[in-house]
């Protein structure tokens, strides 16, 4: 049996949001594998500061694309953001505040856990 994956906690990775659904594999969960470029790994809570942020890196979350059944983000909404657009954002002070128990394990390969803590929802 495969091992569930684990939140920066260090207990079972939970849901980050079903509506709209997010993560990599679109099933809710902020999970990754070598597949996932971006490393969508940090459940957000989406602003307004920060959707505009992300949009003007090329990133537009906030326009709906039918097609691929993206509706579109506003701010409260929770999302998989890929950990390296999120320590932009921190670096930058408008990063939004995420769900400790939704955000994968491997962004500790990327910040401290005292740096998530800060930010915790």
């Amino acid at each position: 049996m495969k091992e569930k994956p684990k939140n920066v906690l260090g207990t079972e990775l939970q849901s980050c949001c079903f509506d709209p659904l997010t993560g990599f594999y679109r099933d809710g969960f902020c999970q990754t594998s070598d597949e996932d470029l971006g490393t969508h790994i940090v459940c957000a809570v989406m602003t307004d500061e920060f959707l505009k942020y992300s949009k003007s890196k090329g990133n537009d979350l906030s326009t709906p694309i039918p097609e691929w059944h993206f509706p579109g983000l506003k701010a409260g909404d929770k999302w998989c953001l890929c950990i390296l657009r999120w320590l932009e954002a921190e670096e930058s002070g408008i990063a939004p505040n995420i769900v400790l128990e939704a955000t994968h394990e491997k962004a500790l390969e990327y910040t401290d856990f005292e740096v998530l803590l800060e930010f915790k929802y």
